[in-house]
């Protein structure tokens, strides 16, 4: 039975050591007319079924602060097995979470059923070499609520009565923009040290302060990210910063010490490099990433790594050139030095290491004025993400201000097909191109 509507309901529960708390719809922002039509389809199919249906977690807190949410999941009492029945376009995935997926097209509703912690025997639950491999164990909504990560995500809305459910506080958090884990913080940290990481995406995305309890134990166990698969890092890393964030994230990670547990050498030489070139180089570099996500341009994982991994090639690079390396030699060194190390944190896949070395590469040949090498480099398959980088560099250090110009110029030329007529001369890094006029060839010369 709907519970009723006019002022928010205060309902003592046993599992939650938060009173269940129902706003109803004239006190919260969040319309059905925002809500994906097929997370609503889900919805009201589900409570005709008899089940309890609630729209939950990021989409939930996302429009109750004006936000557009990409992914509509729902919460239920109903099985997996039982969603598949209700819906021919339901498809079960997952062997530790085992969840339901309903297609509509190119749009997927994800429907999880209510999770408890504790298992009384009846559930699904497996161990494996003291792992946990198969997490099926269903609970009631309280037991869902608690066991979620931050107050934030723990809000339902509920389709029969328009109300917000709230079992941890988190409406007031909401409204108050605050960041706050459900527990214990230094042992929910402990039991998903990911989990810090997210803090500071989410803080980053929705313009949240982490509360200060959730904050504290931060620092201390940044090193606790030493245990998370490098794989999970990357698609968090990812997250972090190609979603439209990136400078918040960054400043996120530098302010609560978790920079040097997904970047070591490049912390390292931010922190040593006095001038602050290199550091106004990679604000600029992510602050350029979050422009082309907000104008929905392509963005590439390879050129975000180069602009997160190039202190640390610098400081790499110097180093060998210290010891007597030749230049080139430095430069391929450091290049797999500093990508090899990062593989230790961060896995991140060929396909995007070895265009990132190509674009730090491509840095030394900008400053050659020869008429192969200009025209191999403007050839070169990086060429634009390499140029673009250089435009970068500028922005930090006015050095590259020439580079940069005669490299405009020079695509200019090869875009209006007059490279055949530019004669580069050779020797100095001011060096311009000049012209020469085309001979008309004789007859003979032509061997007609």
């Amino acid at each position: 039975m709907p519970l009723p509507i006019g002022i928010a309901t205060i309902i003592s529960n046993a599992t939650s050591p938060f009173p269940l708390r129902v706003i109803p719809r004239d006190q919260h922002t969040l319309s059905r007319k925002d809500i994906s039509a097929n997370a609503l389809r889900v919805l009201y199919r589900l409570r005709e079924a008899g089940f309890g249906a609630y729209l939950v977690g990021g989409a939930v807190r996302d429009l109750l602060v004006g936000g557009r949410p990409k992914d509509f999941d729902v919460a239920t009492d109903a099985t997996p097995e039982q969603v598949r029945q209700l819906f021919r376009n339901c498809r079960l995935i997952g062997r530790r979470f085992r969840l339901a997926h309903v297609v509509f097209g190119r749009e997927i509703i994800e429907v999880a059923t209510f999770r408890a912690n504790s298992d009384d025997g009846s559930g699904d639950r497996e161990m494996e070499n003291g792992m946990l491999v198969r997490d099926n164990v269903y609970g009631t909504i309280e037991d869902d609520a608690v066991r979620r990560d931050f107050t934030c995500n723990a809000l339902y809305y509920a389709i029969e009565d328009f109300s917000v459910r709230d079992y941890v506080g988190g409406f007031d958090d909401v409204l108050a923009r605050r960041m706050k884990l459900i527990g214990d913080p230094e042992q929910r940290y402990r039991e998903d040290p990911v989990r810090m990481l997210r803090a500071v995406r989410l803080a980053a995305k929705l313009d949240f302060d982490i509360e200060p309890a959730t904050a504290a134990p931060i620092p201390r166990l940044a090193g606790l990210l030493d245990e998370a698969a490098p794989a999970r890092l990357f698609e968090e890393v990812l997250k972090l910063f190609l979603s439209g964030h990136g400078v918040a994230s960054f400043e996120g990670l530098e302010r609560h010490g978790l920079l040097p547990a997904l970047f070591p050498e490049s912390a390292a030489a931010l922190k040593s490099n006095r001038s602050g070139a290199l550091r106004r180089f990679v604000i600029e570099g992510v602050r350029s990433t979050d422009a082309r996500v907000a104008n929905d341009e392509p963005v590439s994982p390879a050129f975000l790594f180069a602009v997160l991994l190039w202190p640390a090639f610098c400081r790499t690079l110097i180093a060998l050139q210290r010891q007597g390396v030749a230049p080139e030699e430095a430069q391929r060194r450091a290049a797999d030095r500093v990508t090899l190390h990062q593989l230790n944190t961060v896995a991140l896949p060929r396909r995007f290491s070895l265009p990132m070395q190509e674009i730090w590469l491509l840095q030394a040949r900008f400053a050659s004025r020869q008429r192969k090498r200009v025209f191999r480099t403007l050839a070169h398959p990086r060429f634009r993400a390499a140029f673009d980088f250089l435009v970068l560099r500028q922005t930090a250090s006015s050095d590259h201000a020439a580079d940069v110009a005669f490299w405009q110029e020079m695509q200019g030329e090869m875009g209006a097909g007059q490279e055949d007529d530019v004669l580069l001369e050779g020797g100095g890094e001011e060096a311009a191109p000049r012209r020469r006029r085309r001979r008309r060839r004789s007859s003979t010369a032509a061997g007609e």
